[in-house]
């Protein structure tokens, strides 16, 4: 992991020196949501094991990297114990923000799932994950990842829970769950998302998200808030303008099929491993609205659009609906756009590296817990490197005879 993180000037000591300091202040800022010392030390054990090297994170395996004879500490401190884990959850969203954030921060919206077995496990059912590629017996966790040119981290998450758990009060109060839950689908939890983020101040000026939030809650949470989106929907989604020449009206595949070529540009969604992510794009500007009309605080007219992405070597096409100030270019809706695909990398490097999907325990506690710990770590990771990657490399003075 510090390999990764040396494409800057830091060395080796001063990225193990940005590690050691990160991590001491990641503990201070943790530590005061704790009201007995021993849980403190079994918090901050906890972290040190998810940063460590051990390739799997389980219980047994945490308890003998911080030399526990067994893992009923660690146990104790997702289950049993008495603390907030949205109170961490907000100690890791003014992290990120104080190393992360931007002005022009992207809020992206995603969801994974995490296989289990059997029916204890809080929330579990059959239900489709893209983490599987189908239906299977899982819990779903939907998250939100800012996003900005210093990096990403996860900011905030939330367990979804199906109907056949919010309608069975016997069966949530034997997972734990908080009376005040009751069913709300994964469009409604990512709008409480972002609305909490408003309110703590995160600076973001855009949401991207999958067609699974591509309309409803989240497009209403958002132009009230007057932030900008590119938010997937499905071809069969009905786009109309007004005050166009000419008019378009029809589902988006349809629309699609009727583009001239010269309505394609080639454009780049940002680099990726293999190099620039070239796509064709097209961008159809709707109707333009004024902010009154919709009590946003950004004054002015914006425009709703539909933006399409054509897959290079397959002709794939895939849909955005999008809401931008007047005058967005495409490039810069492609560029938010782009951003999506960072929250599957925090998907992939906080399940391989940090146990994200690790979690032992059973109870709606046990994984607010566990994942928040982890989204510390993710964050502790995420600020290193950008500072790692800040340093101007040491310049070295030529020997003289």
């Amino acid at each position: 992991m510090i390999q990764d993180m040396m494409s800057g000037g830091a060395s080796v000591e001063e990225t193990l020196e940005l590690w050691a300091r990160s991590l001491r202040s990641a503990k201070d800022r943790m530590a005061p949501l704790f009201t007995q010392k021993r849980v403190v030390d079994s918090a901050c054990a906890f972290l040190d094991i998810l940063i460590g090297n051990e390739p799997r994170k389980t219980g047994w395996m945490r308890a003998e990297a911080a030399g526990d004879p067994g893992p009923w500490r660690q146990q104790a401190l997702l289950g049993r114990g008495h603390w907030d884990a949205d109170a961490l959850r907000d100690v890791v969203r003014d992290y990120v923000i104080e190393h992360l954030g931007t002005e022009e921060g992207v809020l992206v919206i995603d969801e994974t799932g995490f296989l289990k077995k059997g029916q204890a496990s809080c929330g579990v059912g059959r239900q489709y994950t893209g983490s599987a590629g189908k239906i299977t017996n899982c819990q779903i966790g939907v998250f939100a990842t800012y996003v900005s040119a210093r990096g990403h981290a996860f900011v905030d998450r939330a367990l979804y829970l199906p109907k056949d758990w919010t309608s069975n009060r016997e069966r949530l109060k034997q997972a734990h769950v908080p009376d005040d839950v009751v069913f709300a689908t994964k469009p409604a939890l990512a709008s409480m998302m972002i609305e909490r983020s408003i309110e703590a101040g995160v600076p973001f000026r855009w949401v991207a998200a999958d067609s699974v939030y591509g309309v409803g809650d989240v497009e209403r949470t958002l132009r009230r808030a007057g932030i900008g989106y590119v938010l997937g929907v499905k071809g069969n989604h009905w786009f109309g303008s007004w005050a166009t020449e000419p008019l378009i009206a029809g589902e988006a595949k349809d629309i699609a099929a009727g583009l001239p070529d010269q309505a394609w540009r080639r454009l780049s969604a940002g680099h990726g491993t293999k190099g620039e992510r070239l796509y064709d794009w097209a961008y159809l500007p709707l109707a333009d609205l004024d902010a009154e009309e919709f009590d946003s605080p950004i004054a002015g007219p914006w425009t709703r659009g539909l933006l399409i992405r054509r897959n290079i070597s397959d002709g794939d096409l895939a849909y955005f609906t999008t809401w931008s100030p007047k005058g967005t270019t495409t490039q810069e809706l492609v560029n938010v756009e782009g951003t999506r695909w960072r929250i599957e990398e925090c998907f992939e490097t906080a399940k391989n590296e940090f146990g994200l999907d690790h979690n032992e325990t059973r109870s709606w506690h046990g994984w607010h817990r566990h994942v928040s710990l982890v989204m510390l770590a993710y964050a502790v990771m995420a600020s290193v490197r950008y500072q790692a990657n800040s340093l101007k490399p040491k310049k070295t003075q030529r020997r003289t005879r």
